[in-house]
C-alpha cells in the first residue's frame, strides 16, 4: 500500500480528499487490517451482474500422452511453468460464437498475462500462445491446463513440440490441480469484464486493451500472498502458512530471472504507471463494454 500511496500523492491523484490527507490518515490506512478496508468497499462492491457458463468440455484426445499434474505434486520453484486457461464470454448461453480470454499465470511469481480472442479455434490459441511466449518475461519452461479441446488437441502439442515446451495436464474435474489460474480467472476476468456476451470485433480490441491495463496494475502495483507451508492451530486442525505481500513484479525481481534488456524494459515500465490514470481508463472501457453487451446479454437469458 505504501508504494500505492506514494504514487497518487506524486501523481496528484487524491482530487477532493487532497486537503484531508494528513499523515496521520496515511498512517491509519496503512494500519487498517484487509478485513476491515473490504468492510468499508463492500456496499461499492456488490453491483450484481449476469451469471455465465463454463465453456470447457473434456477432450478424448491425447490424454494417454500428456502427464498429469495434480495439486499433491511438489510446488514448482523456478519461473516460467505457466498454468494455461480460456473464459467464455458467452452470457447465458454456449449457442453461437462469442469472445474467449486465454489466462496464463506463473505460480512461483503471480506473474499473468491475458490475451482475448475470436474463438478456440486453433488459429486464434496459436496466436494467443505465439503472444504469450513473446511478452512472457522469462522463458517459458513448460505449460499446464486442463482437458478442454482448445488445448488437447494436435496442433498445440505440435506447437509445443517445435518450441520444446513440456506440457502437463489437470485431472478432469479437479480444479484445485490448477486453482492458480482458475484464481486468476475469476478475479482477473470477471471482475474486470463482468459476465456479459462478447462476440464483435470492436468489444475485442476494447477487452484487450482492458487486459493491458489491469495486467500492469495486478503485476505491477497490487501485491498478493502465496502459500509457503502448513502449520496446525490449537485445536489440531492444518492452517496454511502465507508469506509477506509482494508484487508479482516485485517477486521477479527477488528471484533473478529476467536478463538485462527485459529488467530495464519492465523498471521504466513500473516507474511509470500511475494507478488513479490507470483505473479510469479501466472504468471508461467497462462502461463501454456494458453499452455494447448488456443488450444482447439480457436478450439470451433464460425464461423464468
Amino acid at each position: 500500500m505504501d508504494d500505492t500511496l506514494e504514487r497518487l500523492v506524486r501523481f496528484r491523484e487524491l482530487g477532493k480528499v487532497a486537503p484531508r490527507v494528513t499523515g496521520a490518515v496515511l498512517d491509519e490506512l496503512r494500519a487498517m487490517s484487509a478485513a476491515t478496508i473490504d468492510r468499508y468497499l463492500k456496499p461499492h462492491k456488490d453491483a450484481a451482474y449476469p451469471v455465465a457458463l463454463s465453456g470447457t468440455r473434456p477432450s478424448l484426445i491425447l490424454r494417454s500422452s500428456i502427464p498429469t499434474r495434480t495439486s499433491m505434486d511438489d510446488p514448482m520453484t523456478c519461473p516460467g511453468f505457466l498454468e494455461l486457461d480460456t473464459v467464455a464470454h458467452c452470457g447465458h448461453t454456449l449457442k453461437g460464437e462469442f469472445l474467449r480470454t486465454m489466462t496464463a499465470t506463473d505460480p512461483v511469481t503471480g506473474w499473468t498475462m491475458l490475451r482475448t480472442i475470436r474463438n478456440n479455434a486453433y488459429v486464434h490459441v496459436h496466436g494467443a500462445l505465439e503472444w504469450i511466449l513473446k511478452y512472457a518475461p522469462v522463458p517459458v519452461a513448460g505449460m499446464d491446463f486442463d482437458n478442454g479441446s482448445e488445448f488437447m488437441n494436435w496442433g498445440v502439442i505440435a506447437w509445443a513440440d517445435r518450441h520444446e515446451i513440456p506440457l502437463t495436464r489437470s485431472r478432469p474435474y479437479k480444479h484445485n490441480d490448477n486453482a492458480h489460474v482458475e484464481q486468476r480467472n475469476g478475479d482477473w476476468v470477471r471482475k474486470h469484464a463482468f459476465r456479459y456476451r462478447y462476440e464483435t470485433e470492436a468489444e475485442m480490441a476494447l477487452l484487450n486493451e482492458l487486459w493491458g491495463l489491469v495486467m500492469a496494475r495486478k503485476n505491477h502495483l497490487l501485491p498478493c500472498v502465496k502459500a509457503v507451508a502448513w502449520t496446525h492451530t490449537t485445536a489440531g486442525r492444518k492452517k496454511r502458512v502465507y508469506d509477506q505481500p509482494h508484487t508479482p513484479y516485485q517477486r521477479l525481481l527477488d528471484a533473478g530471472a529476467l536478463d538485462a534488456k527485459t529488467r530495464a524494459r519492465l523498471e521504466r515500465e513500473h516507474a511509470t504507471l500511475n494507478p488513479a490514470k490507470i483505473s479510469r481508463r479501466i472504468n471508461q472501457i467497462q462502461h463501454q463494454l456494458i453499452e455494447l453487451a448488456s443488450a444482447r446479454t439480457l436478450g439470451t437469458r433464460p425464461a423464468a
